[in-house]
């Protein structure tokens, strides 16, 4: 049968854990590396209804995007809501992968399907940033009602709504630090989750359009793209395993592409 080490190698070919960021805790957090894979749950964040949900289905271990233990863990105490997570996962024999920035920025990963998914072209850029051409020249209140019926989210607009726009740089997540890279490359737009607010009025002053999608609907079409990329693995090598997907998200329900 297929092993958490396994799955771990399958997604380090994928985003590489080497390529994580000094600040992140990417990589195998909780469980034994040696144990055999019943059915795998993918979700963004590690959650009593994540959990809930892997049970329900059947699976000992939960691959997320965002990792828990960012901070040094001094102490297990149950009072704790990490500490309660962990405590489960162990009691029920789970473990958990997080795959964070190394998926971030692979390619294929997480900003290339947000950008697939916003139907851009031409796309350039590495790391964290990319940049593509739009479907087609809109305004600013096209281009926000494109996004947001790509994402099926609620969208904030910053900048002119009536100029006409024509390329669109994107970074999932909380990736406002990265309008000025993608001004660079060529983009009169700038797709977030999270806009901080001196971003926003610096783009704005340049030219852009800043659009603010929220942190999770930015980031599950990745979420989703990393499942089917697991699932289509364990079926290239002929092993029985089940991947579901998580359809109880942290804020909202999740739109599968």
């Amino acid at each position: 049968m297929m092993t958490v080490q396994d799955i771990y190698q399958i997604i380090d070919r994928m985003a590489p854990f080497n390529t994580q960021e000094d600040f992140d805790n990417a990589g195998l957090l909780v469980g034994d590396p040696a144990m055999a894979v019943r059915g795998i749950h993918v979700a963004l964040d590690v959650t009593e209804r994540v959990l809930d949900e892997a049970e329900a289905a059947g699976a000992n271990l939960i691959v997320t995007h965002h990792p828990i233990m960012f901070s040094p863990v001094k102490r297990l105490v149950a009072t704790d809501y990490e500490t309660r997570l962990i405590f489960r996962m162990v009691r029920a024999g789970m473990a958990l992968i997080a795959a964070h920035t190394n998926y971030d920025r692979a390619p294929g990963g997480m900003n290339d399907t947000l950008a697939a998914r916003c139907g851009l072209t031409d796309i350039a850029g590495e790391g964290f940033i990319r940049a593509g051409n739009l479907p087609h020249p809109m305004t600013g209140h096209e281009l926000t009602a494109h996004i947001a019926a790509a994402l099926g989210a609620v969208v904030r607009p910053m900048g002119d709504p009536e100029k006409v726009y024509h390329r669109m740089a994107l970074c999932s997540g909380g990736g406002s630090d990265f309008w000025a890279e993608g001004l660079a490359l060529g983009a009169d737009a700038f797709l977030t989750g999270e806009m901080k607010h001196h971003h926003a009025l610096a783009l704005a002053d340049a030219g852009m359009l800043g659009l603010e999608a929220g942190h999770f609907a930015t980031e599950m079409p990745g979420v989703f793209a990393l499942a089917d990329a697991l699932q289509n693995a364990a079926d290239a090598v002929q092993y029985d395993v089940c991947v579901s997907t998580s359809q109880a998200g942290a804020y909202a329900p999740p739109a599968r592409p």
